[in-house]
């Protein structure tokens, strides 16, 4: 069963992690003169009203076969904030090097899910889903939110929101890191990504059936393609 830990990294991971940023080592420009962010700690126990710590939070991704781990972030995220969520779901360019991204689903359905979802968990909630061409989206426009929630994998896309908004001369976010934990029988972790090559292999398999379907037929009735196609009595479906 898969679970979400939320927690705040080890002093060493942030230590990695501004090496990394300085050097430029994280696929981001070099963050001159970078300070990190701290990284608050996440309440798991129940949250009251009055213990919410957010007004607005956003937080972003594909959602593609929303899943349990999506489903776990986005109860997470709900848990955090107390009037307004924003999410960004990824369409367009954001898909272009996305592993089997034909396989994604239409965006339409995916803004859909989530926002179905958030509802169904959270039904006062001002819930904003709308897609995104770039990493960063509403996040460095938005001068109401108060945080970004993200995974281990997408922290340097949450600072890399924040330079973004100090650049505009908008507050800086508060970064909350949710660690989805493995969900695999094989530890890995679940993920749209692992559902579409399931997906892949089924239709693989589905073609690698009927074509054999097709050879057994011929077999059978000696290479006649008419009487394979005709059902192999010569008449007509």
């Amino acid at each position: 069963m898969n679970e979400v830990e939320i927690k705040r990294p080890s002093s060493p991971v942030l230590a990695a992690f501004n090496n990394e940023a300085k050097t430029g080592n994280l696929g981001f420009p070099i963050l001159k003169n970078f300070e990190l962010l701290q990284v608050q700690q996440v309440r798991t126990m129940d949250l009251a009203s009055d213990s919410v710590p957010y007004g607005a939070i956003v937080l972003g991704g594909t959602f593609d076969r929303l899943h349990d781990g999506h489903r776990r972030l986005l109860e997470a995220s709900a848990d955090l904030v107390r009037d307004r969520i924003v999410v960004g779901v990824c369409a367009g360019p954001m898909l272009v090097k996305k592993e089997l991204a034909h396989l994604i689903e239409p965006l339409e359905i995916r803004m859909k899910a989530v926002q179905d979802y958030i509802k169904s968990i959270k039904p006062d909630l001002t819930v904003e889903v709308e897609p995104i061409v770039d990493p960063y989206g509403p996040a460095i426009v938005d001068d109401m939110l108060d945080a970004i929630i993200v995974s281990k994998e997408t922290l340097a896309g949450g600072l890399a929101v924040n330079k973004r908004r100090a650049e505009k001369g908008l507050k800086p976010l508060k970064v909350e890191v949710v660690d989805l934990l493995a969900g695999g029988t094989d530890g890995e972790k679940l993920s749209s990504t692992m559902l579409r090559r399931n997906d892949a292999e089924k239709f693989k398999k589905q073609q690698h059936d009927i074509e054999q379907s097709h050879k057994n037929a011929e077999q059978q009735f000696g290479g006649n393609s008419d009487l394979v196609q005709q059902g192999g009595n010569g008449e007509s479906e």
